[in-house]
C-alpha cells in the first residue's frame, strides 16, 4: 500500500500512567508526571504530547490510556479528546495491558489499522525531525514489521535502555529502517561510553508502531492468556457489557511490561524494524534531567520551576521547584535539588537523583502514603 494509505490508517495511543517515582513529591499518584509543566513551555508534559500528535492524524485518531483517577484532568488538558478515545485504566496493570487493549480496540473498529503508542510524559521539541521518525516507522509497520524509534545517543547515559542495531533493512519508504539485534538494560558509564563509541546503539525511547493485529499476534505468543483477555475486554468495549466485563476480566490480566512481551520477543524473531530518530529527546527520567532541560540560558545556572517560586540564590547551581510559599535561600551550593511541596521536602543533588526513587520506596515500607 502507499505511504499515503498507511498513514491514513494510523492511529496514535497515548499512555498516561506510571507515578514517576524519581520526580518525587513533585510527581505523586494523584498528580503524575505528565500533568506537569516539566519544561517551561507553559503546558503539561501530556499536552506536549498530544500537540506533537495532531499534525499527524487529527484530533479524532488519538487515543489516550488513562487511570480512572486522572479522566477529568485529562480531559480538561485535552479538551478536543473523543470520548470515545478515554480508555480508563480500574487498575495499573503495566504497558503490555494498557497498549494491549488498545491496539484490541482499535482492531475491533478498524480492521488493518496501524497504531503508535507514544508516552505521555516525553519532551521532543523537533516536530519535523519526530514525524519524519514516525512516517518511516508507520511505512515498516505497514510492512509488517513491529516497528521502534531509537534515539540517536548524544553522550554515554546510564538512565536509559539501549537498542543495538542489526543489518539495514529494504523497506519501501523507510529508508533509515534497521533490524533490531537485541535491547540491553540500563548500563554503567563504563558499558555506555562503549556503546557510544561503538556507534550502533540508540536509546531505547519507548515509542511502537505496529498494524494492531501484528503486535497482538506478537503479544499471544508470548502471553497467550493475557491476548485472551484484552481480546474478550475489545470485544465488549462498546457496548453495555464493557463495564462488567472490565470488572471481571481487567483484574486477572498480568501485569508486564511491553519490552518483554511484544520488543524483545519480535527482535529475536526477526520481526522488529528500529527507525533512527536523531531529534532531540528526553523522558525526564529524574531532576538532573530536568536540570539539562533548562541549562541553556539561564542566569546563575540554576533552573527554577514552580508556582509563584521565592528563591534567593548567590553561586549556586541545580534545580529548585517551589509550590509552597517559603522563601528558599541558596548560598555557595553546586549541583543541588531541592523540591519544595506543603507537605513534603526533598533535597538532594543531580548526581544522586535516580535515587529518589528509593525514597519513594522506604515510604511505602513506612506506610506514608499520605504523601505519596
Amino acid at each position: 500500500m502507499s505511504d499515503s494509505s498507511a498513514l491514513e490508517r494510523f492511529y496514535s495511543v497515548i499512555p498516561a500512567g506510571g507515578i514517576g517515582s524519581r520526580l518525587w513529591p513533585l510527581s505523586r499518584a494523584d498528580a503524575p508526571k505528565f500533568l506537569h509543566d516539566l519544561t517551561g513551555a507553559g503546558k503539561t508534559l501530556l499536552r506536549g504530547t498530544w500537540d506533537r500528535l495532531e499534525p499527524l492524524n487529527g484530533d479524532q485518531r488519538i487515543m489516550v490510556v488513562t487511570g480512572r483517577a486522572h479522566r477529568a484532568a485529562v480531559e480538561a488538558q485535552l479538551p478536543a479528546l473523543a470520548d470515545h478515545n478515554v480508555v480508563l485504566e480500574s487498575e495499573p496493570k503495566d504497558s503490555t495491558a494498557a497498549i494491549g487493549l488498545a491496539a484490541a480496540i482499535l482492531e475491533h473498529r478498524e480492521p488493518g489499522v496501524i497504531i503508535g503508542s507514544f508516552a505521555a510524559d516525553h519532551v521532543i521539541t523537533d516536530a519535523r525531525g519526530f514525524r519524519r521518525a514516525v512516517v518511516e516507522a508507520i511505512a515498516a509497520a505497514d510492512a509488517g514489521y513491529i516497528a521502534t524509534i531509537g534515539i540517536s545517543p548524544t553522550d554515554p547515559a546510564i538512565g536509559f535502555g539501549y537498542i543495538h542495531c542489526g543489518g539495514r533493512l529494504d523497506i519501501a519508504g523507510a529508508p533509515s529502517a534497521f533490524a533490531v539485534d537485541t535491547f540491553v538494560e540500563k548500563p554503567n558509564l563504563d558499558v555506555a561510553r562503549g556503546y557510544l563509541a561503538a556507534g550502533d546503539y540508540l536509546w531505547n525511547g519507548g515509542m511502537f508502531i505496529s498494524r494492531a493485529d501484528v503486535l497482538l499476534k506478537q503479544l499471544g505468543e508470548a502471553e497467550p492468556e493475557l491476548l485472551e483477555g484484552l481480546l474478550e475486554l475489545a470485544a465488549d468495549w462498546d457496548t453495555t457489557r464493557r463495564g462488567a466485563t472490565v470488572d471481571r476480566v481487567w483484574p486477572r490480566l498480568r501485569k508486564i511490561a511491553i519490552d518483554y512481551t511484544v520488543a524483545e520477543p519480535a527482535a529475536k524473531a526477526g520481526r522488529l524494524a528500529v527507525i533512527p530518530g536523531d531529534f532531540d529527546w528526553d523522558d525526564v527520567g529524574d531532576f538532573a534531567a530536568i536540570g539539562k532541560l533548562h541549562s541553556s540560558g539561564r542566569a546563575n545556572n540554576l533552573a527554577i520551576l514552580g508556582d509563584n517560586p521565592r528563591i534567593l540564590s548567590d553561586a549556586s547551581t541545580g534545580v529548585v521547584i517551589s509550590h509552597s510559599k517559603r522563601l528558599i535561600s541558596l548560598i555557595g551550593v553546586e549541583d543541588i535539588v531541592v523540591v519544595d511541596t506543603p507537605d513534603a521536602l526533598l533535597v538532594t543533588t543531580t548526581a544522586n537523583a535516580q535515587r529518589v526513587k528509593s525514597v519513594v520506596d522506604a515510604l511505602k515500607l513506612a506506610g506514608s502514603g499520605d504523601v505519596l
